[in-house]
């Protein structure tokens, strides 16, 4: 009654007091009043107080709220209640306790120092007692405080109590009787563990803890711990004692234990708090319980096991939780350096399958949270623990190796892991290839046990082996490609993301990095460092090439040397070399003995160096020769043994001089141990040597004196009892390790001590050699520096990384996926294979990229469809995944990738029972689409037909993946049962629909610009093999390519007209391929796309239209097949047709395929093409003048091109008529050019008949028309000739008002002048004149017609065309030169022409430029009486002349002699025609030279007038030369005689010359006698009539009387002259006669002064016989009326040249 009161009076005091007076009225119900009477006497006493205390603050209170004394009272009543002795009484205090703690309710500090004088430490040490009774209600209760004083802030557990709370803990674990009592102390354990290390990472009381979970706490082992209801009681109550926990509330400062008020109490030595120190010892005192192992005498100790096992699951749990702090402070990763690597080291060599699985969970924890600060640690504990299982092939522990493979697969997950393994160890010289070795020992696991070899393992444990090593392959390439795509922020990789690495926690740090990211990895420069990928590069490199020295070294010691000194990794001297011997792993020892022992001189320094680099001193000889043999293995070689002591001994005397009297001894003691040694501990020799043998065989070597028997004896019992072992023959004849280059670093030569032969149902543990050499390597690690550990960012790195690892995955990929049809393995290495093309893909390997996509591409089983299965479809979809997802890094892979989806869509279309592309593209298209249209039944019987399908037969025989056709071999016959099996394998394909495929050619949209082009190229490669097949050609990639074409049509134009550029010369080759169908087909293809393109508009001064077409071009230039030229003709026609708006630098290609047809042998085409270019002429000309300007000259050159045309004359003219309307358009449209043009007219230049322009200017336009049509000039026919003429002067007659002067210059110079020079091309030199060839009688045709026309285009365009004269005339004039009378009379009429039409105009200059040319080409015509001369000179005439058909009757030789008289008439006959056409010309000229003084005279100057005179003087003396050649004169009348044609009428010629000059001057003289004076005509006059006499004389073969002869006359017959000279005399008289009369009609002055030149003349007339009285009529006139009057007015002998009077009358 009173304790109820009380404790309702407590309700209302505290919370503190409430709990207490509950628990103590429970207390006291359950206590026994004789037995308990202490306990009721005290909780009463205690109720009491409670009852009439007062809530106070006071701090020396242990219990917030209560005072002191009732709070000791309320103490002392538990303690005494939690006597060990009272176990039913103690479980209300217990949870008394529990409660107070839980609600904080209870301060102070829990240590072993406190523990006498603390009432809450003599609490914890009575609820620790309790835990101990056995009972199993208590020991929950005691858990559950346990927990409680753990998790409380406001009481610090710390020092030896916290681990008095985990080894209470422990203890029950391993002590109680209950199951769930275990699983429930080890999940307390936990627990506190859990908060320890939480305070310890906040540094605080106060902080947030998870409650564990039972699931992580399973023991797979312990099966009683395993029942479901045992585990949800275990975890409910862990959930109970943890309650709150999560969100704690909030304690005043004031409340928290003093220690951590601030931080909690520094420790004195290390500046830590007394939490972290407290967490320190609690994490080392877990290593040492790990530790603890069997004694000999109980070596399955079932409890310590389970007791080790415990420890180690928590410091797993310890690892895996732990925080950043761990990896920042120095004492906790020097913890985990010696203690924690310690337990791991010693706990390997157990066999306990539960202690290998907990070391890797644990060494998981290290390796993804610690391993930038445990490099050296890692890089050893990893080759131990992992590589040495997974790298036993043979006989490995089936479960351990399995936990291994877990391991991998772990830490695989997480992508930086990777990396770092790779960057730190695989790229570091000092550390073992972990990296390359996991690779390789993945692939051996995955190859299997090889053929022949004994196995422990199952086949079903093997199988599952290479399940497993595939899958851990495939997850680490997964993890290089996560890693990439990160670090290259590629868009999420689907196939990546799809799985998300749930095995580890992720922590991120600064770097961004993911999963397995390190704690604060950069936080620390001493011990990580960022790197880039150039010097990890050499960094690998260097290491490679040092591992190739090293293999080289183990197989040629001297070579190896050689090498690495050549190569920069070892020094030249001997002491680098020794240095390197001894310092570096992976030598083989065996090797260093033997080249040690050479005797070569640089080997024998080597060794000199590594002795005396060895340190002796203070070493007995034992212990010495001991140490030196560890470094080496001593050869075989007695020689090289010899070298080799000898030097020891030398070197062990210099080191301790006073150990012997010599070397010599030493020498002689050193072997004397060696065959010790190998007596006595090797299995071959039976009788070992005793001692005595021993001491006997050394007797006299200390220099003839005795060893002490006790130092021989010492030395013999210390090599008998510890072998000398040298180095590497440990284990070397049991295991042969695989030769690699991965295994040449790091301890590989470890690994071989390790026991291989265990049983298979136990864990491989290393054994105590392995360890021993572990702790070395730790210890010598302890004494180094610490090594920087590198993090790399640059994705350049996973290049290093495929370059190590890509052939073992491709081997163990391919191989398991060749020889396994097991689902899951397939998938996995359909991944792998995914992935490493994705890597290589986008690091730019192209060799590793094609050989595992062209693995893949094999797989698919495609080429060989009978043979598929469903990894084969997969594989398919694998490729279908790159080609979607890593279609921008393919490139040259795209042609795999293609290839496989064209063999798909065959495959599919021949399940389908769809006719083959084949039965279209070998028949003509009308009866393809026919039978098109006819195939209209259902499914099944398409695949019924198909069953006699020619091409499903090659299917089912398969071929090669590299073959480009199936077999088609007749012989291999098909049965029905194999074309089952293949429509049952086409089924599979059915999982794959042509969706699929076609979303490839879709996405080919989002594929960047170097990746289209590259896809473009491979898919026309492909679509060229189809077409190519000479039995089944296909058009699936050349339909793709019109669709490829039409998807990317949009992209830019840079990007398009790469494209474009490998698409043209796909169209091209395939457009000229001898498939008749094909060709077709692929133009019409090219049809289509080019009516697409030409739906958009082209800007100007673009190109890309005519390079659209240009295929058009090339295959209508090259092809052979007139279907093919004609349906260009017909798709470009169309085109033009349709698209006409749009066209524009598209009309190039137009024109050039019409000019191309113009060209063609096939009428139809020739007419198809023509009749499209009349309508564009016709209905579309402003198009074409509206693009660039060299469109107008293709349209030109194409209208050019149709007059050569053989099948149609009308097209021939109709083309240059056609050329005329575009002149006339041209005009119309107003493309003309006036002055403000004369500057860009310049510009134009011709070239081979085409005009080009550097300037975009209208008049531009003009230049190629006029150009063509004088090409056409040129050409064989005359009537194009002729009317390519006229239409050129038409053209230019007609619209020459349009033209600047500049333009007309240009003009002339570029078309009209090239008509008349034989290069076709206007000179520089404006004075020169062209040639005319003389054999060309057509082109002289041409040109007598063109000059015709230039001269009436001068005349009507003399203003503008008036600085050409001289050129013009220069043409003009030079017609005359001519060898052919035609032309020279056409120049002759020509040049008149041009006076008559501009003399008024001209000049006085001008005049004279004409004229001097005029005078130029007359005196030159004279050359042809010269070659006429030189062309007789050796021709003889006959007296007689008879045809061929008299020369049968000759003999030979007559032949031959009338063959040379017929060419010499056949050449005399050529010559009289020609004079005559000479003379003939000069009397035009001479005519010509009269009508052009007769009607110009006004406009003419005295210089002119002479120009004329000299030009008629010219002709008249050359005519008298030719009347004076009289042996030519007698060959023509002996050759005109006999060939019965006219003679040269020579003496008209000359008579007419004659004539005309004198005429001419005597009308000058008399109507303009100022002019004649000062031209002194008159004398011209004079000298002329004398010529004309003196000619006449010689005529009538009569001697002047001025010759000498005549002085001193004598008698002499006078011969009468003959009829001929009669006839010459006749036709001169009238010559004669008009100079008589000119002299009779000179006044008597003038006749007086001339008449002393004349008179001889005159006498000689007198003389000489004339053929007409007329001449004596009228020398008499003369005499009578002129030289009379003047005899008779002297009257004296007057001497009248030389001649007197008197000798006139006697005569």
């Amino acid at each position: 009654m009173s304790s109820s009161s009380a404790g309702g009076d407590a309700d209302a005091a505290s919370p503190a007091g409430r709990v207490l007076a509950r628990a103590l009225d429970k207390v006291i119900k359950h206590s026994s009043w004789r037995k308990h009477s202490s306990l009721v006497s005290a909780s009463k006493s205690a109720l009491d107080l409670l009852s009439i205390s007062s809530p106070t603050s006071s701090s020396a209170s242990p219990i917030p709220g209560l005072a002191a004394a009732a709070a000791d009272a309320s103490i002392r009543a538990l303690l005494i209640a939690l006597d060990p002795a009272s176990p039913k009484v103690a479980e209300p205090a217990l949870e008394c306790v529990s409660t107070l703690l839980s609600l904080r309710l209870l301060h102070g500090e829990v240590s072993s120092t406190a523990a006498s004088e603390s009432s809450i430490s003599k609490l914890f040490a009575a609820v620790l007692a309790c835990g101990g009774l056995g009972d199993e209600a208590l020991e929950l209760s005691a858990l559950r405080v346990l927990v409680a004083f753990a998790r409380c802030p406001a009481v610090s557990v710390s020092g030896d109590c916290l681990g008095q709370v985990v080894r209470a803990c422990y203890n029950l674990y391993l002590g109680s009787a209950s199951g769930g009592n275990q699983l429930c102390a080890k999940l307390a354990l936990a627990q506190v563990l859990a908060i320890v290390f939480a305070r310890v990472e906040a540094d605080a009381m106060d902080v947030r803890v998870r409650t564990v979970s039972a699931a992580d706490m399973m023991d797979l082992s312990d099966r009683s711990l395993n029942d479901s209801s045992v585990v949800q009681a275990a975890q409910a109550f862990i959930n109970e004692a943890m309650e709150g926990s999560d969100v704690p509330e909030e304690v005043p400062a004031s409340d928290l234990p003093a220690e951590a008020d601030d931080g909690s109490g520094i420790g004195e030595d290390e500046g830590m708090s007394r939490i972290r120190e407290d967490g320190l010892a609690l994490f080392k005192n877990l290593c040492k319980l790990s530790m603890k192992f069997a004694t000999p005498d109980n070596p399955d100790d079932p409890v310590l096991l389970r007791g080790k096992v415990l420890s180690l699951e928590l410091l797993r749990t310890v690892v895996e939780n732990a925080g950043p702090f761990w990896k920042s402070n120095e004492m906790y990763l020097e913890a985990i350096k010696k203690n924690l690597f310690l337990s791991l080291l010693k706990n390997s060599a157990l066999s306990a399958m539960s202690v290998f699985q907990l070391l890797c969970s644990i060494f998981i924890g290290l390796l993804s949270r610690f391993r930038s600060g445990l490099k050296e640690e890692i890089g050893l504990f990893f080759p131990m623990l992992i590589l040495r299982v997974l790298e036993n092939v043979l006989q490995p522990s089936f479960l351990q190796k399995m936990t291994v493979l877990n391991f991998l697969e772990k830490i695989s997950k997480e992508p930086q892991v990777i990396i770092d393994i790779f960057v730190n160890y695989d790229c570091d010289v000092d550390a073992p290839n972990i990296f390359e070795r996991i690779v390789n020992g993945l692939l051996k696991t995955a190859l299997g046990v090889p053929a022949g070899s004994t196995t422990t393992l199952t086949v079903a444990q093997d199988q599952t082996f290479r399940i497993e090593s595939v899958k851990c392959l495939a997850v680490i390439v997964k993890s290089m490609c996560s890693w990439m795509d990160r670090q290259l922020r590629i868009g999420e990789f689907s196939l990546i993301s799809s799985e998300t690495p749930g095995s580890m926690d992720n922590h991120t740090t600064q770097n961004g990095e993911g999963s397995g990211a390190d704690y604060d990895m950069q936080s620390e420069p001493g011990s990580s460092d960022i790197s880039d990928s150039s010097s990890l590069e050499q960094r690998r490199a260097y290491k490679i090439e040092l591992q190739k020295g090293i293999a080289l070294f183990n197989r040629k010691p001297s070579k190896g040397v050689d090498f690495l000194v050549r190569s920069k990794k070892i020094g030249h001297s001997p002491e680098d070399v020794a240095s390197f011997l001894k310092n570096t792993a992976g030598l083989n020892a065996t090797m260093i003995g033997d080249y040690l022992g050479e005797r070569d001189d640089f080997p024998l320094k080597v060794m000199h160096a590594y002795v005396d680099a060895l340190n002796f001193e203070g070493m007995d000889f034992g212990e010495a020769i001991r140490f030196f043999l560890q470094g080496f293995r001593l050869p075989g070689e007695a020689q090289k043994i010899d070298r080799i002591m000898e030097k020891f001994a030398e070197r062990y005397c210099k080191c301790n001089p006073n150990a012997f009297t010599s070397a010599d001894t030493a020498y002689i003691l050193a072997y004397s141990v060696i065959l010790l040694n190998t007596d006595a501990h090797s299995v071959m020799v039976k009788d070992k040597m005793s001692k005595a043998d021993f001491m006997r065989n050394n007797r006299g070597i200390d220099d003839g004196k005795d060893l002490p028997e006790a130092y021989l004896s010492a030395l013999y019992d210390q090599i008998v009892n510890k072998e000398i072992k040298m180095s590497a023959d440990s284990s070397t004849s049991q295991i042969k390790q695989p030769n690699s280059i991965s295994k040449l670093l790091g301890l590989d030569n470890i690994i071989s001590f390790v026991n291989w032969g265990q049983a298979e149902d136990k864990a491989l543990g290393a054994n105590d050699l392995l360890i021993k050499h572990i702790q070395e390597k730790f210890k010598a690690n302890c004494r180094k520096s610490e090594s920087v550990f590198y993090i790399v960012s640059d994705a350049t790195i996973l290049r290093f990384m495929m370059e190590a690892c890509w052939a073992p995955m491709m081997a163990a990929f391919t191989v398991t996926l060749d020889q396994s049809d097991d689902k899951a393995s397939a998938s996995q290495c359909l991944k792998g294979l995914r992935f490493a093309v994705h890597i290589t893909s986008v690091m730019c390997m192209q060799t590793q990229r094609d050989a595992f996509l062209t693995s893949i591409a094999k797989f698919t089983s495609l080429h060989s469809a009978a043979d598929m299965k469903q990894k084969n479809v997969d594989a398919m979809k694998a490729i279908i995944s790159i080609a979607i997802e890593d279609g921008n890094y393919l490139q040259e892979a795209w042609e795999h990738v293609l290839t496989c989806l064209s063999r798909f869509e065959h495959l599919h279309l021949l399940g389908e029972g769809v006719p083959t592309d084949s039965s279209f593209l070998t028949v003509p298209l009308v009866e393809s689409e026919q039978k098109n249209q006819k195939s209209s039944s259902g499914l099944s019987s398409k695949r019924t037909n198909a069953l006699q399908n020619p091409a499903v037969m090659a299917a089912v025989r398969g071929g090669s993946y590299d073959s480009t056709v199936t077999k088609s071999s007749v012989s291999a016959l098909v049965t029905p049962e194999q074309i089952s099996n293949f429509i049952s394998n086409l089924n599979l394909l059915d999982q794959i629909g042509i969706v699929e495929l076609n979303h490839i050619f879709t996405h080919s949209q989002r594929l960047n610009s170097d990746a289209i082009v590259a896809f473009v190229k491979a898919l026309c490669k492909v679509s060229m093999t189809e077409l190519q097949s000479p039995t089944d050609p296909r058009i699936f990639c050349l339909t793709k390519i019109v669709e490829i074409a039409h998807y990317n049509v949009n992209r830019i134009r840079l990007v398009w007209s790469r494209i474009w550029k490998v698409l043209s010369e796909f169209f091209v080759s395939v457009g000229l391929l001898e498939n008749l169908s094909v060709s077709i087909f692929v133009m019409d293809s090219l049809r289509q796309l080019a009516m697409k393109f030409l739906e958009r508009e082209e800007l100007a001064n673009y190109n890309f239209q005519n390079e659209f077409l240009r295929p058009f071009v090339i295959v209508m230039q090259k092809s052979n097949a007139p279907e093919v030229r004609e349906l260009i003709v017909r798709c470009v026609s169309q085109m033009v047709l349709s698209r006409v708006n749009n066209i524009k630098s598209g009309w190039k290609g137009v024109f050039m395929v019409f000019t191309s047809a113009a060209a063609d042998n096939t009428k139809n085409i020739v007419l198809l093409a023509f009749e499209t270019m009349e309508k564009i002429v016709r209905d579309y000309f402003p198009y074409i003048t509206e693009t660039e300007n060299t469109t107008f000259t293709d349209c030109v050159n194409c209208l050019i091109a149709f007059t050569s045309s053989q099948f149609n004359s009308d097209a021939n003219l109709n083309s240059i008529a056609f050329i005329r309307f575009c002149a006339v358009k041209l005009a119309d449209e107003g493309f003309g050019c006036q002055e403000k043009c004369s500057d860009e007219s310049r510009n134009l230049v011709m070239s081979d008949g085409n005009a080009t322009v550097n300037k975009d200017d209208s008049i531009s336009l003009w230049i190629p028309l006029l150009a063509g049509l004088a090409k056409l000039t040129s050409d064989s026919r005359s009537t194009i000739k002729k009317s390519a003429v006229g239409v050129l002067f038409d053209i230019l007659k007609d619209h020459g008002r349009l033209f600047s002067q500049p333009f007309w210059t240009n003009i002339l110079e570029s078309v009209v002048y090239p008509l008349f020079s034989s290069e076709r091309s206007s000179s520089n030199d404006q004075t020169s004149i062209p040639s005319i060839p003389e054999d060309d009688f057509s082109n002289l045709e041409t040109q007598t017609l063109a000059v015709k026309c230039l001269v009436d285009l001068f005349i009507n365009f003399f203003d503008v065309m008036r600085p050409e004269l001289a050129r013009v005339a220069s043409i003009v004039t030079y017609f005359i030169r001519s060898p052919y009378k035609h032309s020279a009379s056409i120049g002759v009429s020509a040049l008149m022409h041009l006076i008559e039409g501009v003399g008024s105009e001209l000049s006085k200059e001008e005049w004279k430029e004409i004229l001097l040319r005029f005078k130029e080409s007359t005196e030159h015509t004279f050359l042809v009486f010269s070659k006429i001369v030189r062309m007789m000179q050796d021709i003889e005439i006959p007296d007689r002349f008879e045809s061929y058909s008299e020369t049968d009757q000759y003999s030979d030789h007559e032949n031959y002699g009338n063959d040379e008289e017929e060419a010499n008439m056949e050449t005399a006959s050529y010559a009289i025609v020609k004079l005559k056409n000479h003379m003939a010309l000069l009397l035009l000229i001479v005519q010509g030279i009269i009508k052009l003084y007769e009607e110009h005279r006004k406009y003419l100057c005295s210089d002119h007038i002479s120009i004329l005179l000299e030009m008629i003087s010219a002709i008249a003396t050359h005519a008298s030369e030719v009347s004076s050649e009289s042996s030519l004169l007698l060959k023509f009348h002996k050759a005109c005689s006999l060939l019965e044609v006219s003679e040269p009428a020579i003496v008209h010629f000359e008579n007419e010359s004659y004539q005309t000059y004198l005429k001419l001057l005597q009308v000058l003289f008399r109507d303009y006698p100022s002019m004649s004076e000062e031209m002194d005509i008159e004398s011209q006059i004079l000298r002329v009539c004398e010529k004309i006499l003196r000619i006449y004389l010689r005529c009538a073969q009569h001697e002047l009387s001025d010759e000498p002869s005549h002085r001193n006359p004598s008698l002499h017959c006078v011969v009468p002259l003959g009829a001929a000279k009669k006839e010459e005399l006749a036709a001169r008289t009238s010559l004669v006669l008009l100079v008589m009369q000119l002299l009779g009609n000179l006044e008597e002055d003038s006749f007086r002064r001339v008449l002393p030149w004349f008179f001889p003349l005159l006498v000689d007339l007198i003389r000489c016989e004339h053929s007409s009285g007329e001449v004596q009529h009228a020398l008499y006139k003369i005499f009578q009326s002129s030289i009379g009057p003047m005899l008779t007015s002297r009257g004296k002998g007057i001497s009248l040249g030389g001649i007197h009077l008197r000798q006139i009358r006697s005569n």
